[in-house]
This record gives structure tokens, sequence and C-alpha cells, in this order.
């Protein structure tokens, strides 16, 4: 009994001493989980990329096929990370596995064009959705502002700096409600569809108006609608019982997503032409508008909240990407520290803000979608070939999941398939894209691999690093979480 007495003792000063510990603790349980990949997928995507969809397709049957297999492609691919993520515990999801499989350099470059393209671009769109689904209602038949748009849409960026848990239960709530705006015109569409509305779906598949230049281009919409199902993977030290809950999250929230997806989409086609749809900048309103005009009122405020928890989603999760590689020693080490209350990576928080802001003053943000989508799907087809050379040199390996070869095959050959032809369809602005990938290269050997930056500089650059943290009240993690 003595015995037994001093190890609950030594258990709970243990307990105690691990809360006092400065580092990324696991709040993030299963439903949290779920409700981070759901609402970090479905954001503003759903709601506007129908028209690029059918533009690019050029046929209702096309494009529904399109929305399916993005779909499927997405499930492949998140099986993928949920092998990935239980293999290599550590947060910051494609740095991570490419550091582990493929090297530090492709993992540099990951880091360098996702927090200087990719992150600004998406989360610049998202928030601009968000602050013109927010302002419009209150300016409506006249155009709202484009300043005012700008400021909510900025106040939107700082929706979770200061708090995990806050973070995860507010994805939770945005997650139920942006579910219920998909429900709400899911009903609808269906219960037309079942009256016998169905002149829309004949000939369906009219593919004459297909081209192969824009095919990738129309998969390009469906998979960004479906972007989001990796960031789970950039807080995996801070999910409970990972090895489980990250397979499971990632299989039931794809699986919800999916039929969500396919099923909002016959509801649109149900009630509106292909020339209708084509013609619609916001296609949730039009809908609304054409089945009830009191969901018109209520759509834009419910689009608004679904971009915010996407928002809210790219935001808690890009930052710890870069917490992991400055922890690395890939970035400078200023940015793995944490708070010492708040337990956030906030320098790397602070980093990505700034460019956002920059990215939504410019207001350039709509011809970077397809600009940005080649370097993410370029290196998220680098993670999962990485996951087939590792599985190959390292056999043995312990994976408490693991995906079916076929699938990660299939997903690794689709995605360069669609990088390759989108050289061929945009070659300006993937050029662009692939040039300002290679730009890290000199970067990392400058200032990584050898580092050769003068002494003087180094000195000032740690005068700055140890100044900032003392201002911003972060350290070192006290505690290994991986």
């Amino acid at each position: 009994n003595c015995s037994d007495v001093m190890a609950q003792i030594k258990k709970e000063e243990d307990d105690l001493k691990e809360k006092e510990e400065v580092h990324l603790h696991r709040k993030i349980g299963l439903l949290p989980a779920v409700s981070f990949i759901i609402g970090s997928v479905v954001g503003s995507g759903i709601f506007i990329a129908p028209k690029g969809v059918l533009m690019n397709s050029g046929s209702v049957g096309l494009s529904l096929l399109v929305w399916a297999l993005s779909g499927v492609l997405s499930l492949f691919g998140a099986l993928c990370y949920a092998e990935l993520g239980t293999t290599f515990t550590k947060s910051g999801g494609h740095y991570t596995y490419q550091l582990e499989t493929l090297g530090p350099l492709p993992a540099f470059l990951q880091l360098w064009v996702e927090f200087f393209l990719i992150r600004p671009t998406v989360t610049s769109y998202l928030s601009l959705a968000f602050g013109r689904y927010m302002v419009e209602p209150f300016f409506a038949p006249c155009a709202a502002p484009t300043e005012l748009i700008k400021l909510v849409s900025i106040l939107g960026v700082t929706v979770n700096c200061w708090s995990v848990t806050l973070a995860s239960r507010t994805q939770v709530i945005l997650t139920l409600i942006k579910t219920l705006a998909l429900v709400i015109i899911i009903i609808p569409g269906i219960i037309a569809l079942a009256k016998g509305k169905t002149e829309n779906f004949q000939n369906g598949f009219e593919v004459d108006l297909l081209t192969l230049d824009k095919l990738p281009l129309a998969f390009y919409n469906g998979l960004y609608s479906y972007g989001g199902w990796f960031y789970l993977n950039f807080v995996t030290e801070e999910v409970i019982n990972p090895k489980r809950n990250i397979p499971l999250a990632i299989i039931c929230s794809m699986v919800t997503v999916i039929t969500l997806y396919v099923l909002i989409n016959v509801a649109y086609y149900t009630v509106l032409t292909p020339a209708e749809l084509l013609l619609s900048d916001a296609v949730a309103l039009t809908f609304a508008g054409r089945i009830a005009q009191g969901l018109a009122s209520v759509i834009p405020v419910l689009v608004a909240l679904s971009c915010l928890g996407a928002l809210n989603g790219s935001i808690f999760g890009s930052p710890r990407v870069l917490f992991v590689g400055a922890r690395d020693g890939l970035w400078p080490a200023i940015f793995s520290m944490i708070h010492i209350r708040r337990h956030t990576p906030l320098p790397a928080l602070l980093l990505l803000y700034p460019l956002i802001v920059l990215m939504l003053i410019s207001g350039e943000i709509y011809q970077l979608i397809n600009f940005a989508s080649f370097s993410r799907w370029l290196f998220v087809a680098l993670v999962t070939l990485g996951l087939l050379i590792h599985r190959y040199r390292f056999p043995l390996h312990p994976r408490p999941f693991k995906v079916p070869l076929v699938l990660a095959v299939t997903f690794t050959v689709v995605c360069f398939f669609i990088v390759g032809l989108s050289l061929y369809s945009d070659p300006w602005n993937t050029g662009r894209s692939c040039a300002l990938t290679l730009t890290g290269v000199p970067v990392y050997y400058l200032t990584v691999h050898r580092f050769r930056l003068p002494r003087s500089w180094r000195r000032i650059f740690n005068y700055c690093s140890k100044q900032l943290q003392i201002l911003l009240e972060v350290i070192q993690q006290e505690a290994r979480t991986y």
C-alpha cells in the first residue's frame, strides 16, 4: 500500500511538472481533430469553385465527375498522410515528411515556398472571402467599400494567435455551423430532384467543350476546394493519441466532405442551369435567391463563418511548420520558441501575419490561386513519393497505419501528371512558381548547408533574436513532444 501511495504521489508530481513545462501540449482529441479537418477543408471553395470546375470541364456530368474524382484523390492523399503522421510523430506535415524521406534541401524549399507564396496567398483568399460575405449584405444592392472588406478580412486573420484551447473549441463550433450551411443548400436541391427536376442533367456528358489543356484547371479548382486535409499533420504533437486519432479523424472527415460536396453540386445543378451557374460569382447566393428569398440573407453569414473556420484551421496549423523547421535548424532559432504562458509558437505566427496583410492590401489574390496551386501540389507529390522511397529503403520501419500501396502510387502519379500538364496549360504562372521555388536553393546553401554570412551580420542577427525573445516572452520548449 505504501508503494502504491508513493507511486501515485510521483505520478501527480510528474503531471504537475509537465503542466508547468513550456511545450506544445496535447489538447486536440478526436472530435476537435475531425472538426479541424472538416473546418479547414470546407471554406470558400465549395461556394465559389463550382463555376471554375464547370468552365474548365465543359459539361454538368464531367464537372460532377471532377468533383467526385478530386474527392477520391484527396482521400488517397489524406490516407498517405495518415501513414506518415503515425510513422513520424513530429508536427510539421509536408516539411517533416520531406526531411525524413528526401533530405534537408527539399524540406527547406517546402518551408521557403510555403511561407513566401502558398500560405499568404491561400490565407488571403480565404480572409477576403470572409470579409466580402460579412460586409456585402449590409450594403446590398450597392457594392461594398473595398477598404472595409479588407479591414474586416484583416480582423478575421487574428482569430487564434493566443490560445490552442480557444482555437480548437472555435473550430468545433464553426464546423457545426458550416455543415448546417451545406445541409440548408442540399435539402431543397434534393427535394427538387425528387420532384423530377432533372432537365439540367440530360445530355450531361457533352465532351465537345472539353479541351485537354483546361482539364488540369478543372481539377485545380476541385482540389483547391478539398485542400486542407493535410492540416492536422501540421499539429501532430498536439493531438491526443495521434496513432489512433489521426487515421480515424482523416477517414471520418474526408468521407463526410466528399459526400457533402457531391450532394451540394447536385443541388446546384438541380436548381440552376449551367449558363446561370457560369454567370454567377457567388453560386450559393444565386441558389438561395432562386429557392427562397429568406435564405438570401442567411447564406452570406453562414458562408462567412465557413470561411472563418477554414481561416482558423489554416492559421492554427501553418505556423507549426515553421516552428518545427526552426527547431530542426533549417530556419532561424527565434521561430522555434513558444510563448511562456499561452504555449503557442508566437514568433512563427507573427512572421506569417504581415505577409498575409501585405497580400491582402495588394489585392492581387485571385490570379495567384493557380500560381500557388502548382507549388502546393508539386510538394504534396514529393511527400508521397518520399513515402514510397522510405517504404522501399526501410521495409521494417514500424508503421502503425499502412495505406495500400496501390493508393499511394496512384495518388503520386496523378499529382505529378496534373502538375506536369499544368506547365502546358498555364506555362507563365507555373514557370514563375517554379522559379520562385528555386530561389530557395542559394538561400539554403548560404545560410543552412554552409553558414557563409559575415560574422558581423551573425552578431547583429543574434542580438536582434535575443531582444525579440525578451519582447515576445518566448523560450525554447522544455520537453520533448515527439
